[in-house]
């Protein structure tokens, strides 16, 4: 590190920083010892627990058996991208003791094994913090009895877990790079970063589909057909969806905004590093770093904020929570600006100090700002929620028209947020620059720079999202343990159950929201990496300055750029629909499985529920769309490159990115607000004559609602985050490649015309119908 020039303060300071990574390692161990003392239940507890255990573990077995090859012929990609291209200046500088050969040698190796490196590490995230949320969620079931407080602790802390993880495991993977590549990391951070972004999008796609499958099979045949609770244990479906909690909310969502995290400081790195080019200032990387070793501090410091009384309901522990984010989110700014105050004053950057930690400041206000926005547009307590339920009185057709125009609305606004924060980086470092060029380098870099700030609060964030299904685990553990139980503390666990599972819908919809915003930000962080890429090999190919796409920009009115920019416009609805497509089939199957067992006398009791049918169809499900969704991700962007050329695939960028963006955000805010408004009927007192409460008409009107929803918030909308960015990092890394391309010669169609086939293929097995589960066995007859 002391060949950058770095003083004994920035070594030190990166030293400091990998130090706080394992500090956030360790205070997960620390933290998973506190969870795991807790009490584990009764015996029944534990026997539901246990199904939802193995359940879980088998699916992410076979998961794990299905990607695998894929992740080894990436492997290799990842070394070939580098192979074939010159060096970059960076490199060279580093290894200046090595001909190009060898460099490319060194690089190459350094991006497969960061690819490698970042899927391992969000397998990581995701199997741990699942692992850790099924063994919280039947100590929370236990706590209820005794407290509100302390099973709010248990599940906020077991969440925290992950979030740690996710904090210590990402800064951890990125601290390693730069230690040993130095000004060279973005090289390798390319690989580290889409090795987590792949196995987000994987574990996103499968654990969404597996989810809302059991989910929705479960709700349509028990609570609209057989009129019985939500989590009965009479219901063949009710494990499976306790299991799709597991894999979709947990593992899923960890690896996805661990992927986020990489994402933003390869982006920041990149451009920190184009910014060094053009300054000489190392402060542009080494600063998002410091900001990073922050963020997890204030993280395990706003923990210990988030505390109830023995007594409390569904608005005190959304206040403790929230108490907690923002605890974090104040420490993290002042910091922010003391660092920066103490190193970067005397640095003499052009346009001052204070400019970059503005920039990372205004990322933690826009984490704010949409958690509290998405919060307005599905919280029980909210106006749009309260008129979605409103609406069930006219039937399922009306409600679900009122949750569609929330959803609408409330897209909208979020892009406007968006949009003003990355206009805030106009202001900010607009008027620095010699050149146009280098003016939007430097607000390129704003952008990045907010969004490492609005991932600062990384642990938070997984903390409130794993607390989600924590407390729906634990609500539905209490319901298949304690059912039929009618004593006063039974009745008072099942309120605080209550209380805390339409907490975590909000809080889930919340991080769904930071997810999709910090995809968005990221996303155009990375394009403005592709601009400097293309840029870069474009000048080491001999293009002149002014012909250069960072000179001239990328101008729709080029026909192949606006083609560029329908298809990618075009890429979110299609991967939605085959996402969404796969729930309906599963869900199908499920429905009719729970029927034919229904059937045989599982609801009088006269032959018991077989529970892994209804696993086995979901998982099935699962990995069917697994690789072909992958696929459409990460060849679609080659394709457009190699037919259209790099100003196209820019198109191709901005158009994914505008369309990815309206859609996520639309399906998350709909599906949550039809969520809530059914969890809000359900809490008035049953009275089916006056069409109040459970089993009422306006009940089945809300589940239609829900189980339409569904899909929307935990498959297709979520899993547009990591393919968004797989699709950006994909053409980042081919950005050099696609320049060298003068003209289409037979390797180049030959190879397009297998990325046709492959693409061909991924559309035809998305579409089809065959079985994805395993074939129904007979109901055992009780004895």
């Amino acid at each position: 590190m002391y060949e950058l020039g770095l003083t004994s303060f920035e070594v030190g300071a990166i030293w400091a920083v990998f130090g706080v990574a394992i500090l956030g390692l360790a205070y997960a161990l620390w933290l998973r010892k506190e969870v795991m003392a807790a009490d584990a239940g009764t015996p029944k507890m534990q026997e539901v627990w246990s199904a939802i255990r193995d359940g879980a573990n088998a699916y992410l077995g076979r998961q794990l058996r299905t990607i695998v090859p894929l992740i080894v012929v990436l492997t290799v990609a990842m070394y070939l991208s580098v192979a074939i291209v010159p060096p970059t200046p960076e490199a060279i500088e580093r290894f200046h003791n090595m001909n190009p050969e060898q460099i490319r040698t060194v690089v190459g190796v350094g991006r497969a094994v960061g690819f490698v490196m970042g899927a391992v590490f969000s397998l990581l995230v995701g199997q741990i913090g699942m692992r850790m949320a099924v063994n919280a969620n039947v100590r929370v079931a236990s706590e209820a009895r005794n407290s509100f407080g302390g099973a709010l602790k248990i599940a906020y802390r077991a969440g925290t877990i992950t979030g740690m993880l996710t904090d210590g495991l990402g800064l951890l993977g990125g601290t390693i790079i730069f230690i040993y590549f130095g000004i060279a990391a973005p090289d390798a951070l390319l690989g580290f970063g889409f090795g987590g972004t792949l196995l987000a999008l994987f574990m996103r796609v499968g654990g969404g589909i597996f989810t809302k499958a059991a989910d929705v099979g479960a709700d349509l045949v028990g609570k609209v057909e057989n009129d019985i609770p939500e989590d009965d244990p009479r219901n063949p479906a009710v494990v499976a969806d306790l299991v799709g909690d597991n894999v979709g909310d947990c593992a899923g969502m960890a690896a996805d905004i661990f992927e986020s995290y990489e994402v933003t400081i390869v982006s920041g790195l990149i451009l920190g590093v184009a910014l060094h080019a053009l300054t000489g200032h190392i402060e542009w990387i080494i600063y998002p770093l410091i900001v990073r070793g922050i963020g997890v501090l204030s993280s395990i410091i706003g923990t210990y904020a988030v505390k109830a009384g023995k007594e409390g309901n569904a608005a005190k522990a959304m206040s403790a929570i929230f108490s907690g984010f923002l605890s974090s989110a104040a420490i993290s700014v002042v910091l922010f600006f003391a660092a920066a105050l103490f190193y970067l004053q005397d640095a003499s950057l052009p346009g001052g100090w204070w400019r970059t930690p503005t920039a990372v400041a205004i990322g933690v206000l826009l984490a704010i700002l949409i958690d509290r926005m998405t919060e307005y547009f599905t919280g029980t307590h909210q106006k749009p929620v309260d008129e979605i339920k409103k609406a069930a009185d006219t039937g399922p057709a009306t409600l679900i028209l009122q949750g569609l125009s929330v959803g609408y609305e409330s897209s909208v606004w979020a892009a406007i947020v968006i949009a003003a924060t990355i206009f805030s980086s106009i202001l900010i470092f607009g008027g620095i620059g010699s050149t146009p060029a280098e003016t939007i380098t430097y607000i390129l870099y704003g952008v990045a720079m907010t969004g490492i700030g609005m991932l600062t609060l990384t642990g938070n964030n997984v903390a409130m999202d794993s607390f989600g299904p924590i407390a729906d685990n634990a609500n539905g553990i209490g319901e298949m343990s304690w059912s039929g139980k009618t004593d006063k503390v039974t009745k008072k666990a099942q309120r605080i159950m209550a209380d805390l599972d339409a907490v975590g819908n909000t809080t889930k919809a919340i991080t769904k929201g930071v997810a999709i915003g910090s995809a968005v930000i990221a996303a155009v962080a990375l394009f403005g990496s592709y601009l400097v890429d293309v840029s870069r090999a474009q000048a080491a190919a001999g293009v002149p300055l002014a012909q250069q796409i960072q000179s001239i920009g990328i101008r729709i009115d080029v026909p192949q750029v606006f083609v560029g920019m329908l298809i990618g416009g075009a890429l979110p609805w299609l991967f939605s629909s085959y996402a969404i497509q796969a729930v309906s089939r599963a869900a199908a199957l499920i429905v009719e499985e729970c029927r034919r067992q229904f059937a045989r006398g599982v609801l009088k009791g006269r032959v018991k529920p077989d529970y892994k049918q209804a696993v086995n169809i979901s998982t099935g499900a699962a990995q069917k769309e697994l690789v072909p969704l992958a696929v459409l991700a990460v060849v679609t962007p080659i394709l457009v490159g190699l037919l259209l050329g790099v100003n196209a695939l820019g198109g191709f960028l901005a158009g994914i990115i505008l369309s990815g963006q309206l859609l996520a955000v639309f399906m998350n805010n709909a599906g949550g607000a039809w969520d809530n408004a059914k969890k809000l009927i359900e809490d008035e007192p049953k009275t089916p004559k006056k069409n109040l409460g459970k089993g009422s008409e306006r009940h089945k009107a809300s589940v239609v609602g829900d189980t339409v929803g569904d899909p929307l918030k935990d498959t297709a909308g979520p899993a547009l985050n990591p393919m968004i960015k797989v699709v950006n990092l994909v053409s980042v890394i081919i950005a050099p490649v696609v320049v060298q391309i003068e003209n289409l010669g037979p390797g180049e169609w030959t190879a397009a015309a297998v990325l046709v086939a492959l693409l061909a293929w991924s559309i035809l097995s998305s579409k089809s119908t065959g079985s994805v589960g395993a074939k129904p066995k007979k109901a055992v007859a009780r004895r």
